[in-house]
């Protein structure tokens, strides 16, 4: 009966330890809809700019090849930011997989974890990056 107990606290104390990634993945799956829901709307603007005449003026153009990098800057943040859940999402598993086997899971879990954070950093740099590209648009407006 107490090695049931013991095991039950274990599995317990892993529980409480794998709660913050858990919620820092529900917070990468809300940046992973605000970045699908951006790319979304470039696919959109880049079809009504490309179907509506053949013959593109010089702000259209521009906005196009705008429209792209955003495209890129957008495509590289989800890429990112969804490795980030990834890695956090190891991170969990590595923590119960450590307790069943009885590893110490410190040096594996904190590796996972930089570069998850680190997977993450980058990818909202990206983000940065577009929604700065995304203020030239009302550049193009005023020509």
């Amino acid at each position: 009966m107490e090695i049931i107990a013991e095991n039950l606290t274990n599995v317990a104390h892993v529980i409480q330890l794998a709660v913050a990634p858990v919620f820092l993945l529900t917070g990468i799956g809300a940046i992973l809809s605000v970045l699908t829901g951006r790319l979304g709307r470039l696919v959109d603007r880049f079809r009504v700019l490309t179907e509506t005449d053949s013959t593109l003026p010089l702000s259209r153009s521009r906005e196009l090849s705008i429209l792209a990098v955003r495209a890129t800057w957008v495509h590289w943040s989800i890429t990112l930011c969804t490795a980030s859940a990834l890695f956090v999402s190891l991170v969990i598993g590595a923590l119960f997989v450590c307790a069943v086997v009885n590893i110490n899971p410190s040096r594996i879990v904190s590796t996972l974890f930089i570069v998850a954070m680190t997977s993450l950093i980058i990818g909202l740099g990206c983000f940065l990056r577009e929604i700065s590209l995304s203020v030239h648009i009302f550049d193009l407006s005023e020509e």
